[in-house]
């Protein structure tokens, strides 16, 4: 029985055959086209260097950026991209720089300029963040969109995975989303933050913003009762993750209000719905106030208001 020839070797046979089989000026060409084009690219560098030292800023970003997408392995495309989208950004075309030192860092990882262009995207999407950012015409601060500024900073996050760089990007997502007062997309970003990244230096207050963001969003007027539950539930985390944080003392303050919160909650959502002739959901939120208030004014109202519905 004739034996077959495993899938790996045959495959090495193929391309061994295939290879003694080409003709041996094919192979002479495809190196000489190589070097070609990277002949070109550097003439190209060399007309896009000319423009730039002439000050022709407008000439030698479009030099660049052709030279960098037209020859990328030519052996001044780094450089080329790294100078586009430094003159973009002297230009104050924020958004077209960050593109270019994007193209820069996702395909020129071992170049000695690789730092630079991270630590300049990074500051670049901080300043968008902080609406710190200048029109490339008149010169006046502008702000990008949210959309924009979070997609900056995601891309920072994951230049730089597992560095403080990466872990300031992605609490100032969380920080945008809170000022926005998006606070479902405010927890997630804070929460993955402590997930990806729990002993960075932004982990503990991102998981103190949690319980923040959701205080807020009960002082917002969100009748869940359980939202004050989750607060509550995140500043323990914080305080059992993170004892000794600058925020210790502050967070178990929080904590103990959300009780008088919570009373108080219950209380509104018990006049809300005494109000809307939902008697017995009243009731049930009456109860519930005399249940968590031995006395005060909550407790008082409550004890009436059950008095006068025939308790």
């Amino acid at each position: 029985m004739t034996k077959r020839i495993p899938c790996v070797l045959a495959a090495a046979v193929f391309v061994a055959l295939s290879v003694s089989c080409s003709n041996d000026d094919d192979v002479i060409k495809l190196a000489g086209n190589t070097q070609a084009a990277s002949a070109e690219g550097e003439v190209l560098y060399s007309k896009a260097k000319a423009a730039d030292d002439a000050g022709k800023s407008s000439s030698a970003i479009k030099q660049y950026g052709k030279m960098a997408d037209k020859y990328p392995f030519a052996s001044s495309a780094a450089q080329a991209r790294f100078r586009q989208a430094e003159l973009l950004e002297q230009k104050g075309d924020i958004q077209k720089s960050f593109d270019a030192y994007q193209k820069f860092l996702k395909r020129y990882q071992s170049s000695g300029l690789y730092a630079k262009a991270l630590e300049r995207q990074a500051r670049m999407a901080q300043s968008a963040a902080d609406g710190d950012v200048r029109s490339s015409f008149v010169g006046l601060k502008t702000r990008l969109s949210i959309e924009k500024t979070v997609g900056m900073l995601a891309a920072v996050r994951d230049n730089a995975p597992r560095s403080e760089t990466s872990a300031k990007a992605q609490f100032t997502i969380g920080e945008l989303y809170q000022g926005k007062k998006d606070s479902k997309d405010a927890i997630e970003a804070f929460r993955k933050l402590v997930s990806d990244q729990p002993e960075s230096s932004y982990a503990p207050e991102a998981l103190f913003r949690v319980g923040v963001v959701l205080m807020e969003e009960a002082d917002r007027g969100n009748r869940n009762q359980a939202t004050l539950e989750l607060s509550r539930e995140a500043f323990s985390d914080y305080l059992l993750q993170y004892p000794g944080h600058s925020k210790n003392a502050e967070a178990r303050r929080m904590s103990g209000d959300i009780g008088g919160r919570e009373i108080n909650r219950s209380l509104e959502i018990a006049e809300f719905y005494d109000q809307s002739g939902q008697t017995e959901s009243a009731k049930i939120y009456y109860r519930e106030v005399l249940k968590r208030a031995g006395s005060g004014d909550a407790h008082d109202k409550a004890k009436s208001r059950l008095k006068a519905l025939g308790e």
